[in-house]
């Protein structure tokens, strides 16, 4: 059974809310966990100290079990400081501008300093 440890979605629309659980990777998202270990509330600001809350001895029991952290909850732990931070993920390189506009902005410049 591969355990996770991860975000279940528990707020109104458009008012996300969410629980940080232990579950089977199997279940469903929003469905049967395990046990929760804390809460996330994105609505508040990211310096409040009720944003993340986490049961940092319950959080450690299942890391030791094997739990995976999904990458969110990764982070979360990190700045917690209950696991190493996750490196961050290169960004896309879809959204760079395509090589006829690279070349167009570099002629506007070079038009413009001169």
């Amino acid at each position: 059974m591969g355990l996770k440890i991860r975000l279940a979605r528990a707020g109104a629309k458009k008012r996300p809310y969410y629980h940080i659980v232990i579950a089977d990777s199997r279940s469903p998202r929003d469905g049967r966990f395990i046990e929760k270990v804390g809460s996330y509330n994105p609505m508040l600001p990211a310096e409040h100290a009720e944003r993340v809350r986490l049961q940092s001895d319950r959080v450690n029991y299942w890391l030791g079990q094997g739990a995976l952290a999904t990458e969110r909850v990764a982070r979360f732990l990190g700045q917690a400081g209950l696991a190493p931070l996750p490196a961050p993920r290169e960004q896309p390189k879809q959204s760079v501008p395509k090589k006829k506009a690279q070349e167009r902005a570099k002629a506007e410049a070079g038009a413009a300093a001169a």
